[in-house]
């Protein structure tokens, strides 16, 4: 399994039309080959940071199917004009 971690800083006055509008864009990763889970969970001490962590069975799920995919264009058109700047996205392997 790979975890695909990014830090989303969200423009300031819109968390809560972001978090409305990652509700409704979870059923688009959701539908991915290869997708296993995914959280986003707001920072405590940073009120417009969020951490994304979405579990994939291997980094092609997402970066040759998911980002290659019509659902991830309309993820992005969901989601994207929401961040401050576009976040760094970073895989991360097993357990040691």
């Amino acid at each position: 399994m790979i975890i695909e971690h990014a830090l989303l800083r969200v423009r300031e006055g819109q968390t809560k039309d972001f978090e409305a509008a990652m509700a409704q864009a979870r059923p688009l990763i959701a539908a991915s080959a290869g997708f296993i889970d995914i959280e986003v969970r707001p920072a405590c001490e940073e009120p417009n940071l969020y951490l994304l962590i979405v579990k994939w069975t291997d980094i092609a799920s997402h970066r040759d199917g998911f980002r290659k995919s019509d659902r991830y264009q309309e993820w992005g058109a969901s989601l994207h004009h929401f961040y401050d700047a576009m976040p760094e996205v970073h895989y991360f392997g097993e357990v040691l």
